[in-house]
């Protein structure tokens, strides 16, 4: 059978698609690797395992491959030496031992030039602390670098011997010029790293490639200013294609380039989501995720009050923020079990409009959102987050296979399977349902929206060190 081929090298494993030319995933497989973390903070993999993870899934899927993409987790740092030989493992986008090489980076560059430049500012997960972090630290292995590729390149060279990557890819590195969508000389002179080391970037459409949030919203139909892509999986994210080239003064939410071409896109994250109702049901009360939801449905919209601040993880959209802690604030006698719930997947609901409102000032006209993640099988859940971001959800038939159905989309174009993204998603993507916002829990979610916004700042002086 002959099928495009969507590949996405994930942070816990290599998951695979094969899909028809009418998005019909016809075969679809996986394999994990380990993740190591040496010391406190670090997190980091063997790029070999990468390989041999893909190798395998690939052989899984038991079709000829009539184009393969590429997906895969961002801004991690694979070094290679002349002879294209891994000179250490992998550090990767969690990795959190870069605080004072980002602080670097802002006072050399300037933050207002460096936003202004790459679209974000400098933090820990990005690429370029990485590589000042290692000059530091590891002078050695520095000295012998002579190519730089983030983890689902590095799987692109073992399968093609190419050294290359795509604009939505790059524009993670904090090396990259967003807006003139190429490397940049400026923020390379300025922290003294070898242009020569970083590979050819070109369009996600003409390489079969994009960053994981990229391909994930193309392959629910995200190819264009209108729809956003809104993820409900251990964290959130709200992503928006951009009518023009816009970053937030503040870099509240990241904007990169997207993978279609000549367009860039914004996405706030919030760090725990879906990793917030996980949080309750395994550290606080038990039971099922379907038990718990339905005890959440007998409370009534807004909780009787009760609110839940989903930092538990620290926070990164809108507040960049690695010491914010999670709290429930208006507990009474008469909140129960199924209150928490409901106060979890309206907090989550909250901070996802967080997000909305920032890609609304960027000049995103929302229209609809494209849901996916472990969350959208919720109808509670989505019901909440309808009403409290006033918008329209809808799932699509491949919703669930991530970015590596975008990956595949992306093959397609590549080999001429499809004109152009928008092709591809005209006839791939298939809305399956739709839920809309619930007139009277819209109000009433406005007006805990806006008690929810004097939380955080009521609650940081209380954060712990």
């Amino acid at each position: 059978m002959h099928a495009l081929v969507g590949l996405d090298v994930g942070t816990t494993g290599v998951k695979a698609v094969a899909i028809a030319d009418d998005g019909d995933v016809v075969a679809r497989a996986e394999r994990g690797y380990p993740l190591s973390t040496p010391q406190p903070g670090w997190c980091e993999q063997d790029p070999e395992d990468w390989w041999r993870a893909s190798q395998a899934a690939l052989a899984d899927l038991g079709v000829e491959p009539r184009a393969i993409g590429l997906s895969g987790q961002m801004h991690g740092l694979v070094t290679l030496d002349e002879h294209d030989r891994v000179l250490r493992p992998a550090i990767l986008w969690n990795d959190q031992r870069t605080g004072e090489e980002c602080a670097e980076i802002e006072s050399r560059i300037g933050l207002e030039r460096l936003i202004e430049l790459t679209g974000n500012r400098a933090l820990t997960g990005f690429t370029a602390p990485k590589l000042v972090w290692l000059r530091r630290h590891e002078p050695e292995t520095f000295a012998r670098i002579r190519r730089v590729l983030l983890p689902k390149d590095y799987v692109r060279l073992r399968l093609t011997g190419e050294h290359a990557i795509d604009m939505a890819d790059a524009s993670g590195t904090l090396l990259f010029d967003v807006r003139g969508r190429a490397w940049s000389g400026e923020v390379l002179d300025a922290l003294e790293l070898p242009a020569e080391w970083l590979p050819p970037v070109y369009e996600s459409t003409a390489i079969a490639g994009a960053g994981d949030q990229a391909a994930g919203a193309l392959g629910l139909g995200i190819d264009r200013p209108g729809p956003l892509s809104v993820v409900l999986g251990t964290s959130g994210v709200v992503f928006a294609v951009l009518p023009a080239y816009e970053p937030d003064a503040q870099a509240r939410v990241h904007v990169f380039c997207h993978a279609v071409p000549g367009t860039w896109h914004a996405m706030g994250v919030m760090l725990s989501a879906a990793g917030s109702l996980r949080w309750l049901r395994d550290s606080v009360v038990g039971e099922s995720f379907e038990e718990l939801t339905q005890e959440a449905a007998r409370w009534p919209a807004g909780v009787e009050g009760l609110l839940f601040q989903p930092y538990l993880a620290g926070e990164r959209t809108p507040h960049a923020d690695p010491n914010a802690r999670g709290a429930f604030v208006g507990l009474s006698l008469r909140h129960d079990r199924g209150a928490l719930v409901r106060a979890v997947l309206e907090g989550v609901a909250y901070g996802l409009r967080d997000s909305l409102e920032l890609v609304r000032d960027l000049g995103v006209d929302a229209e609809v959102c494209r849901v996916s993640g472990g969350g959208a099988r919720s109808p509670l859940w989505l019901g909440i987050v309808a009403s409290v971001l006033g918008l329209p959800l809808e799932r699509t038939a491949a919703s669930e296979d991530g970015a590596a159905f975008g990956a595949a989309l992306l093959g397609g174009v590549a080999s001429g399977a499809f004109a152009d993204a928008a092709e591809a998603v005209e006839a791939c993507v298939h809305v399956t349902d739709r839920i809309e916002p619930d007139a009277a829990w819209q109000r009433t979610y406005d007006e805990a929206y806006a008690r929810f916004g004097r939380l955080y700042p009521a609650l940081r002086p209380l954060e712990g060190s």
